[in-house]
């Protein structure tokens, strides 16, 4: 099953399952070159183009595809169009539902109402060349950063025995598992293999300072959210008045995560932010205390597939299962020599100069592209 994530970042695989585990009554599979869109999100301009790659996927009924004649007008242009700030407002406008929980559907007889100007092939094609131009200067960039990644993770492997990472079966004292369930025997096994691991809270700690931002109602408080592809990043602003929990506060270099998602990344480092500037309360927050650690280097480190793989049994739960901090810092950890932590450390500031550089020029770019779109400028 596929899905189309918000704000244009594109169809993505979302899980398999057994026919007869199904919760759709209707899949579709998807089509090489269609337009699709999620009914639910489509204001949160969850548009995109299907890819070669993404043929056998299905979706679901929320899911329409629309297949352009390519004679006339390119997918990527009718992306474009639907994605434009105008295009939202007018999708915001006729989706309907109920707003309480989210359920606003953007059906396909309004899609099919939108109108857009036409230029001839020519210039859709020149539209279009430049937003793939930017698009591909990001992804150039954004491999910048897989570098230190790859680099760290090759280390970490080659320090460590891995054998607890693969076994299916593994022998131990009761004295030695903090609880009688098979993720715990993992980590106990994977900390008596290397034994000159120490544990993270060795160098890091906790760091939750709670705010109540409904204090201030008139005042518009910014809110911070992580993910697996961007780390933490700016979600929103929200009047005080909104709020009915405290909020978690956060500083440049404290780090965060989702306990429900830190197994598939989840995990980042906070960039510059307000000084007022707060996460949920359901992320967990710490901070790295210890100077034998540097915190560039810990954002790469936990980014890590060998990271990764140990958060998956270090978390608790049954059913929905949890990284919280106490859990985290818990992980055991090699020493890495402090010249690697700082050349690791200043390959991932590059890449993020990189990245940045390449982000404000799909900025103008995409000012640029819907200049040309709404014909306020004109095609060189």
């Amino acid at each position: 099953m596929a899905g189309v994530k918000w704000y244009a970042e594109g169809v993505f695989h979302r899980e398999t399952v057994l026919g007869k585990e199904m919760s759709a009554k209707h899949v579709a599979p998807l089509v090489p070159g269609a337009l699709i869109y999620n009914r639910l999100f489509a204001w949160k301009e969850s548009f995109a183009v299907v890819g070669a790659e993404h043929a056998g996927l299905c979706v679901s009924s929320e899911f329409p595809q629309f297949t352009p004649d390519t004679a006339r007008v390119l997918p990527e242009f009718l992306y474009l169009y639907c994605t434009l700030p105008r295009t939202i407002e007018f999708v915001k406008a006729a989706s309907v539902g109920s707003a309480a929980v989210s359920r606003n559907r953007f059906k396909e007889e309004e899609f099919l109402k939108l109108e857009m100007p036409l230029p001839p092939l020519a210039e859709l094609r020149a539209i279009v060349e430049r937003w793939r131009s930017a698009q591909a200067q990001i992804a150039a960039a954004e491999k910048l950063i897989e570098k230190p990644k790859q680099r760290l993770n090759e280390y970490l492997h080659s320090v460590t025995n891995t054998k607890p990472f693969e076994q299916r079966s593994l022998r131990l004292a009761w004295a030695e598992l903090g609880s009688w369930d098979v993720k715990s025997s993992r980590a106990a096994a994977f900390r008596l293999a290397n034994p000159t691991f120490k544990p993270l809270a060795d160098y890091a700690e906790e760091a939750t300072e709670l705010v109540k931002p409904w204090l201030d109602p008139e005042k518009d408080w910014p809110v911070y959210g992580v993910n697996n592809k961007d780390g933490v990043f700016f979600s929103h602003h929200q009047k005080g008045a909104e709020f009915n929990a405290a909020y978690k506060r956060i500083r440049k270099g404290w780090f965060f995560h989702n306990p429900t998602r830190s197994s598939v990344g989840s995990l980042g480092i906070v960039p510059e932010v307000e000084e007022d500037a707060i996460t949920s309360p359901e992320y967990q927050v710490w901070r790295v205390r210890e100077q034998s650690l540097i915190p560039d280097f810990v954002a790469v480190l936990v980014t890590t597939e060998f990271f990764i793989k140990i958060i998956q049994f270090h978390r608790v739960g049954a059913v929905k299962q949890r990284l919280y901090v106490e859990n985290l810092l818990t992980i055991p950890i090699p020493g890495v020599p402090k010249r690697m932590q700082r050349e690791i450390a200043e390959d991932r500031q590059t890449a993020l100069v990189a990245i940045q550089d390449a982000r404000e020029r799909r900025r103008r770019v995409t000012a640029e592209v819907e200049a040309l779109i709404l014909g306020e400028q004109p095609c060189d």
